[in-house]
């Protein structure tokens, strides 16, 4: 039988909502409405340790928006996430206050784990692994955000075990450490690299790369660089959803990113004004961990924590 939920993902860069109805007996999900808004709710998290004010204050207000949406849709359950900003912030009692006022229910501060395998539900439940020549199973999906990104593997196959590892390296976050100068400097770009690579080896010593046969690629960063690859004059999800990218692809798009000006990349139809001043970094980590472990395509996928979230409600 389905049920309509609302599902909330608040990331360090982006909030985003899905109002949708799910059937957990027929496997699917209809979206009834899907909004997305950039607050950058971790800005300046990785220096100062807090929440800006500002920040918080662009984050409720939208919430508010949100709120409304569920109210008018008449989704009968609502969770809310919330992912590495509000993990690493020392005042995040003030988010949760401002969520509880906004929502009427408490924000779930989730940790890297749970945000990895909630990402891995979302972004593999239409990946049936049988028609041929389709991603197959297993499949790492990696899902690269603001602050972290996650890494999980697993079979697809419902209730198997899952290996995850969530390790800082994010967009917004190596943005606000060394991407700097505009365009970055060829020495803040290798500052970038050497701390991405970092965290790449922690990322082998904990999960099984190499048992992957499939390569999903999930968020902002990924969407986006698919999108330019793509050659998408103006955002197209229904044209990035399960599209597939050669790592010789991905280089080149990080190399340009990374080349051009802010006002060069604004220019980009495909990029969100959001995410203009970031995606230089995300699409660093896409090309790093791609040639570190030896991928030479990945599937990208629309669906992500964001379903995942959906999927977890209508399942109790």
């Amino acid at each position: 039988m389905s049920q309509r939920v609302a599902a909330i993902d608040c990331g360090t860069n982006s909030l985003r909502l899905l109002i949708a109805d799910v059937d957990p007996a027929r496997r699917t999900l209809t979206d009834v409405e899907r909004r997305m808004e950039i607050v950058r709710l971790g800005q300046g998290v990785d220096a100062t340790g807090r929440l800006a004010p500002e920040a918080l204050e662009r984050t409720l207000r939208v919430l508010a928006q949100y709120a409304a949406d569920i109210e008018t849709a008449r989704a009968g359950a609502v969770r809310m996430v919330a992912t590495s900003a509000t993990r690493d912030a020392s005042n995040a009692a003030d988010f949760t206050a401002g969520v509880q006022q906004a929502l009427g229910i408490l924000p779930e501060v989730i940790s890297g784990q749970e945000e990895a395998t909630l990402s891995f539900t979302g972004a593999t439940g239409e990946l049936g692994g049988t028609a041929p020549g389709g991603p197959q199973p297993p499949y790492l999906v990696v899902d690269i955000g603001g602050g972290s990104t996650e890494f999980v593997l697993g079979s697809g196959a419902p209730e198997a075990a899952l290996t995850a590892i969530s390790v800082d390296v994010g967009c917004v976050r190596l943005t606000e450490r060394h991407l700097h100068a505009d365009p970055p400097l060829p020495a803040e770009v290798a500052a970038a690299r050497a701390d991405i690579d970092r965290a790449l080896e922690d990322v082998a010593a904990a999960v099984s790369v190499s048992a992957a046969r499939t390569l999903v690629g999930l968020a902002g960063s990924v969407t986006t660089v698919t999108a330019i690859a793509l050659g998408l004059a103006d955002y197209d999800p229904a044209k990035t959803h399960h599209a597939r990218l050669s790592a010789a692809e991905v280089h080149r798009v990080a190399d340009q990113l990374l080349s051009q000006t802010h006002a060069e990349r604004a220019a980009i139809g495909a990029l969100h004004p959001g995410r203009v001043d970031v995606i230089g970094a995300g699409a660093l980590i896409l090309d790093r961990l791609m040639d570190r472990f030896g991928f030479g395509e990945m599937v990208t996928s629309e669906h992500d924590i964001l379903d995942g979230i959906a999927w977890s409600i209508a399942r109790g």
